[in-house]
């Protein structure tokens, strides 16, 4: 399997649907509007940090601020639970890695908000259970039920599931 990455940690809270299409290289993102203009705001935000950093060509970050602050640039937060995880999951790689005492922000430019994100020990024992849960969905030839949320309308892959 490839390795984790935060996408797969993304939509395991969206969808489990969106994650098994996306572990299996059924991928419709670079057609969806809300992704476009999700990467125009990322693009035209915090220009002066040095972005997207890629981390063993496993997880993207989108900037680190003083080597402690590890930064997520969102539109919204329509799916902030999902954006969290997402974030939580970086400081729990980059723990792995032997870096400690890092924190998380995500960044809503849009909003001018910004939330600050911690990992916990009990978020790195609900860790292994999402990793355990990526494993087995990769493997598997059955795609997971539609979830009928309102958030559905807007996905990448609506059309796959719903006509």
């Amino acid at each position: 399997m490839k390795k984790v990455t935060g996408i797969m940690i993304y939509y395991y809270f969206v969808c489990k649907r969106k994650l098994w299409y996306f572990v299996n290289d059924i991928q419709m993102e670079n057609e969806n509007e809300d992704v476009m203009i999700g990467k125009l705001i990322d693009e035209n935000s915090y220009e002066r940090q040095k972005k997207h950093i890629l981390i063993d060509e496993t997880i993207n970050v989108d900037f680190i601020r003083d080597y402690k602050v590890v930064h997520e640039v969102k539109k919204s937060r329509s799916i902030e639970k999902a954006s969290i995880w997402q974030l939580k999951y970086y400081l729990y790689y980059l723990k792995n890695l032997g870096m400690d005492n890092i924190t998380g922000e995500i960044d809503y430019p849009l909003l001018r908000k910004r939330e600050k994100v911690v990992l916990t020990e009990d978020d790195i024992k609900k860790f292994e259970e999402i990793l355990e849960y990526i494993k087995n969905i990769k493997e598997s030839t059955k795609v997971p039920g539609k979830i009928d949320n309102k958030i559905c309308k807007k996905c990448a892959y609506f059309e796959l599931c719903y006509i």
